[in-house]
């Protein structure tokens, strides 16, 4: 079975569910930043983002073979291949790229950078055919229009050039595995895809951690906080979530998806300023409301029509 269309959703989805995901996505993935951020600073980063995912798939894996029988975990070779790619594009090098331009660059400057995923997604459409609203278009540019605002008064600071191009060419790649999941075949259970997608992604990173030597033996000087911050990563970043950014992706318009990589910056400065002392200024708040107003736009322009 393929996945729904990039032009379209299923129509008998609650809106009330759309909200609870989004707003999900919204909060959860606005922290992992965060948490991402006290991770690197003494784990290995591939790997530790391998054992993140892989734990992820375990446990979720587990808690649905309990459930449903374990043949509720087996999938058509096409749709594991989707899942596959899918997973490669979105964990490995989106949230790869993430993990390792995080080591040089703040949680807030990172999340905003991802913040092109929307961008990314309205080219990919429009280079596949869709023509996306003119509400659509004005609320992804008012979006980063406020990302501007807030990003341009730290002038991106802190940050190494070889870190923020990880971390755009991150975005990219996030973009590419949001756009391929709805031109792919995959698993019809959004829950078991994740699986799937998470497991495919965890033997990337694995891979890619010991080729640039990294070893499990790192783990050995970490501290309490990283791996508080890794099991925060593993329960809300990763089977919280992402199954949530899966299901959407399934049962929403892609445009309004997207609205996440808005909302998140906002979230990420604002934990940032709360976690770190970081300063709210008033070019912050400025650019935050900015974004918001962005994403209501775009929510609008992509509402599903009512029956």
């Amino acid at each position: 079975m393929t996945a729904q269309p990039a032009t379209g959703h299923r129509a008998d989805v609650s809106t009330g569910a759309l909200w609870l995901a989004l707003v999900v996505v919204y909060i959860a993935w606005g922290s992992t930043y965060l948490g991402i951020r006290v991770v690197v600073e003494d784990m290995p980063p591939l790997i530790s983002a391998g054992a993140r995912f892989l734990t992820a798939a375990v446990l979720m894996g587990t808690l649905l073979a309990a459930r449903s029988g374990p043949r509720s975990l087996r999938v058509r070779p096409g749709e594991l291949r989707g899942a596959a790619v899918v997973g490669i594009l979105l964990l490995a090098g989106g949230n790869g790229g993430v993990v390792l331009g995080e080591r040089t660059v703040p949680s807030g400057l990172a999340a905003l950078l991802v913040a092109m995923v929307p961008l990314w997604l309205i080219l990919l459409r429009f280079a596949s055919g869709a023509r996306p609203r003119l509400l659509t278009w004005a609320g992804v540019l008012l979006g980063f229009v406020g990302l501007g605002v807030l990003v341009l008064p730290g002038g991106g600071a802190g940050g190494t050039a070889t870190g923020i191009l990880l971390i755009v060419g991150a975005s990219l790649s996030w973009s590419v595995g949001s756009f391929m999941s709805q031109q792919m075949a995959m698993p019809t259970n959004p829950f078991v895809a994740t699986v799937w997608e998470m497991l495919a992604a965890a033997i990337v990173l694995l891979v890619l951690g010991t080729a640039r030597g990294e070893r499990p033996s790192d783990f050995g000087d970490a501290s309490t906080s990283s791996w508080i911050a890794l099991g925060y990563l593993v329960v809300f970043g990763s089977i919280v979530g992402y199954s949530a950014y899966v299901w959407l992706l399934q049962n929403a318009p892609l445009s309004l998806v997207s609205t996440y990589a808005y909302v998140n910056p906002v979230v990420a400065v604002f934990l940032g300023a709360l976690i770190l002392a970081e300063p709210i200024t008033t070019a912050i708040l400025t650019g935050g409301a900015i974004v918001v107003v962005g994403v209501a736009l775009v929510v609008r322009a992509e509402r599903p029509a009512r029956r």
